[in-house]
């Protein structure tokens, strides 16, 4: 999925792993859609933290610089495609080269040269790296959320993206619409 265009239906939009996902790689996780259109969906989970820090990111990049706080924030795990991908969330503008507008102020950046302005100093305010993505093809992501009642949608928000503690993500994220999961029942039927 090219990272051009503007934002579609789901854009900007929490998906919510309802509890019976349980089974599944996305058991109680948090994704940000970052582009849907007629040809399917491409996201990033943001509650899951990967192996790496971003100063071993620099590191493994050549990259000297970026401030301690930075350098010892986890990586996220941001999905099961292109994990060998870079993917950085943040504020600011697309002031780089592969950048996609999400929403109002949020972006989703590819590009090396994010990455070094970060280590500089000079990148967004607010940022999180993920390494690869989550993706659904033509009408997946809608079935999953309309059949297979595997989902709930809430509005982006900044303040989960960039302040919340990832193990606080999941209830955060539903709580945002009224939602408590721990008082949802693990089921896998449907009436």
């Amino acid at each position: 999925m090219s990272l051009t265009g503007s934002p579609m239906p789901l854009a900007n939009q929490l998906l919510i792993a309802l509890p019976w996902l349980s089974g599944s790689g996305f058991s109680k996780s948090v994704a940000l859609i970052c582009q849907h259109d007629e040809d399917g969906a491409l996201g990033i989970v943001v509650n899951r933290p990967s192996e790496y820090t971003v100063g071993e990111v620099f590191e493994q990049m050549g990259f000297d610089g970026g401030s301690d706080a930075l350098r010892g924030q986890m990586v996220l795990n941001g999905g099961p495609v292109h994990r060998e991908r870079g993917f950085v969330i943040h504020d600011g503008g697309p002031k780089w080269d592969s950048t996609l507008a999400i929403g109002d102020d949020l972006y989703l950046t590819t590009s090396r040269e994010i990455l070094e302005a970060m280590s500089k100093g000079e990148g967004p305010e607010h940022a999180v790296i993920a390494l690869g993505c989550a993706g659904w093809g033509a009408g997946q992501l809608e079935q999953e959320l309309t059949a297979d009642n595997s989902w709930l949608t809430a509005p982006a928000d900044p303040e989960l993206l960039f302040d919340t503690p990832l193990a606080d993500r999941w209830q955060a994220a539903a709580g945002r619409i009224g939602v408590d999961l721990s008082r949802l029942i693990d089921y896998t039927g449907h009436a």
